[in-house]
């Protein structure tokens, strides 16, 4: 049975989330097992912006979704790599439109000793709204002609 690991942060989840975590599992063939690693809201500001949705719950949604076999949130300290070691994947996926460079990704894994492929998950569900930032986007432009929204619940 191989071990397939992906991560993101999985803020306002989408369809896209979704078919990336299936075709990274399908990497790893028939039987495989799916540990998503899901960002910190601290390494999300760093890196982006702050996230919608915080980080508990954005493990919790990611759970409950049927590709995944397992979730964690990822490291305090932003190392990437310590949570690599304790899962020891054969196969770490890379969404499409991560920004990850694949080769020196590879070539950290193999510094290190770990046996794991790095592999660019190549489907992609391109949609009006495939992109957290997309959805925040289209709700911060979105004219709601005068409709109260505060009756959402």
């Amino acid at each position: 049975m191989k071990k397939v690991m992906a991560s993101g942060t999985f803020d306002l989840l989408h369809p896209g989330h979704g078919i990336y975590l299936q075709e990274a599992k399908n990497l790893g063939g028939y039987k495989s097992k799916l540990y998503v690693v899901v960002a910190r809201d601290s390494t999300v500001e760093k890196r982006k912006r702050v996230p919608i949705v915080g980080e508990n719950q954005r493990l919790e949604l990611i759970k409950m979704l049927k590709p995944v076999d397992e979730a964690y949130l990822g490291n305090e300290n932003g190392d990437i790599f310590k949570i690599v070691e304790e899962i020891d994947p054969d196969i770490i996926a890379i969404g499409p439109d991560q920004t990850h460079n694949v080769e020196k990704l590879q070539n950290e894994i193999d510094k290190r000793g770990l046996k794991a492929r790095v592999q660019r998950v190549s489907v992609y569900h391109q949609d009006e709204l495939d992109s957290s930032c997309k959805i925040i986007k289209k709700i911060k432009t979105t004219d709601f002609e005068g409709k109260i929204l505060d009756n959402c619940d």
